[in-house]
């Protein structure tokens, strides 16, 4: 475990500044046209001048600097800032809500907190009640209106000139990868988050147990568009600058293709919903193509199925192979993302049948398998050993094992230090130096680990059998008729599923067909429509054994919200919620 160097985030950010000057380190996207990018040199300037400002305002070490902003390049900054200045960083979801806010910024006693935007600040002002009253407010637009005289921007502070104090420079020489970087607070399906309390060895650790194997340039373009308050996104953005990458910041993550297009990146990390998206998508046009257009989709398809372990000896299929991609697969990915080197996906399961595809396509999809807790990534695949269904293999410096029904157990120098606040939680998880994950699987002979199960979200029939929801409602996403799924199953005797459609294409499909409508409530309603979700959704599901298979549905006409607190910032389903909110239409499905 220690044949791997560490060095500290800001030592290595600080180098690049030194090497990279005058190039390019960080862009905003705007699809309106009003683009924003800075040079090494000038966050170097950035970071100086902000992390004055920060001791000025007497940030001590170890005081919690809150962040809630959706992506943008000042949140790297501050993010940085904070960490230089030994702060603790405290990311708070742009999609929280009031009450998530207040109680984490009580929970964590932040001091400082930087906000983005209008609707973000007006709602930071109504919980900043007389227990938060002190907290500092730093503003990143400049034309948000402000109601308190304290209250600062962020563009008056890094762009007046500034004198650096001898306590400056104390903080970064006597930073050390000891100190704690982050309270991340996990978007838990049930109660109250925690805060996962991450150090800088973590951080450091993960960056250089990715160098052997991401093939990652200086000055490559990686394209944030997961949120940065997820350790996901995060602590591959802290790679891209520790690399020397140029990092693009995507604040609204429906503006994606679009971005894609102009951005043209070398990397993105992406989560199973996305690729399943693009899949169905892609599926659901060629199925309104001309025949001829079709009928190659599908050879391609059938040729890549068949080919995909040919042996380098085997001539006559890697001939076809060949013909495939230059007819039809490179063509198609060439439109998804030309310049792409590697797309690291995780966060959930990805679905088998949507992995080969794009296996197939030659898109670099790496999947992996990690926690916050683990500071991201504790598995990966490598590049061209691309096994669908497989997390990959272990990082240096990790150990993995599995423990008591089947549950993985980790071990190593990016596991969390705790919860804060909260011991109970902490030893529930971390048991003689293993962390619990809560997820069960196995690891095969090539040591590539694979997920059977959420232990906790397991159901079980009234007939005894045992259903894994994500893996069924991952199946259930591949329909280009579907956008969310929530599975019942727990001491039930079928399974049956809350259903919202996904209505672009449900109402093409609608229009089509002459179905006339005034809602989309209307159209869940209907019964042609129900019975072309039902076909579609028997299609796909030949591949569950028949206690497993979705047997009645409930087409929903609004989609599950953060707002409503039916699903996490992490898209994760909160399933008590949404089972209370809709106990009717369940009974009825099983009246």
């Amino acid at each position: 475990m220690q044949s791997l160097k560490y060095e500290h985030l800001i030592d290595l950010v600080f180098r690049q500044v030194r090497t990279r000057q005058d190039d390019i380190a960080l862009v905003n996207y705007d699809t309106q046209g009003r683009w924003q990018h800075i040079s090494w040199r000038r966050l170097g300037t950035i970071i100086e001048y902000l992390s004055q400002h920060l001791l000025d305002h007497e940030l001590d070490i170890g005081d919690r600097v809150a962040i809630f902003s959706d992506n943008r390049l000042q949140w790297s900054c501050a993010d940085l800032a904070t960490l230089a200045m030994r702060g603790v960083v405290v990311p708070i979801y742009a999609t929280s809500t009031a009450d998530q806010v207040k109680f984490i910024l009580k929970d964590a006693q932040a001091q400082i907190i930087f906000v983005d935007h209008q609707e973000h600040y007006d709602l930071l002002c109504s919980v900043l009640t007389e227990d938060l009253h002190n907290v500092h407010v730093i503003v990143f637009d400049s034309y948000v209106k402000l109601t308190s005289p304290h209250h600062q921007y962020f563009d008056k502070i890094v762009d007046q000139s500034v004198t650096l104090s001898s306590l400056y420079y104390q903080r970064l020489q006597q930073k050390g990868l000891t100190d704690l970087a982050t309270l991340i607070y996990t978007s838990g399906t049930t109660g109250n988050p925690k805060g996962v309390m991450l150090d800088h060895m973590n951080f450091s650790s993960s960056i250089a147990q990715h160098k052997p194997f991401v093939q990652f340039s200086p000055g490559q373009t990686s394209l944030a568009f997961l949120p940065l308050s997820h350790v996901f996104e995060r602590s591959w953005t802290f790679y891209v600058l520790a690399r020397g990458g140029r990092n693009v910041y995507l604040a609204h993550p429906m503006q994606v293709q679009s971005a894609m297009a102009q951005v043209q990146p070398h990397v993105f990390c992406v989560v199973p919903r996305f690729l399943e998206k693009i899949y169905s998508t892609i599926h659901d046009k060629v199925k309104y193509a001309p025949l001829t257009k079709r009928l190659l989709f599908k050879w391609a398809l059938y040729i890549a199925k068949t080919c995909r372990y040919a042996k380098r000896t085997d001539y006559y299929k890697r001939l076809k192979l060949l013909i495939a991609k230059r007819l039809v697969l490179m063509p198609m990915r060439k439109k998804i993302a030309p310049q792409l080197t590697l797309m690291p996906c995780g966060g959930a399961a990805l679905d088998e049948q949507v992995a080969h595809f794009f296996y197939d396509m030659g898109l670099p999809v790496v999947t992996g398998y990690g926690m916050t807790e683990t500071t991201a990534t504790i598995t990966c695949q490598r590049l061209h050993q691309q096994v669908a269904g497989s997390c990959g293999t272990q990082l240096e410096g990790v150990a993995v094992k599995i423990g008591q029904n089947n549950e993985i157990l980790i071990k190593g120098d990016t596991v969390m230090r705790g919860y804060y606040n909260n011991p109970e939680a902490t030893q529930e998880v971390l048991q003689d130096g293993w962390l619990k994950t809560g997820d069960a699987g196995y690891i095969n002979e090539q040591g590539e680990l694979y997920i059977t199960e959420r232990i906790k979200d397991l159901m079980k029939t009234s007939n005894g059998k045992y259903i894994a929801p994500q893996r069924v409602e991952g199946l259930l996403s591949r329909s280009p008729f579907v956008e969310q799924v929530a599975i019942i199953a727990d001491a039930r005797h079928y399974v049956s599923a809350l259903i919202v459609p996904a209505f672009s294409a449900l109402e093409d499909w609608a229009k089509e067909q002459g179905i006339h409508y005034r809602s989309q409530l209307d159209l869940v309603k209907n019964s042609q429509v129900n019975k072309q979700i039902e076909a579609s959704l028997a299609q796909l599901q030949k591949e569950l054994a028949r206690f497993e298979q979705v047997k009645k549905f409930t087409l929903l006409s609004k989609a599950f919200s953060i707002e409503l607190g039916e699903i996490t910032p992490t898209l994760k389903l909160r399933r008590k919620v949404i089972y209370q909110k809709y106990a009717l239409q369940i009974a009825s499905m099983y009246n």
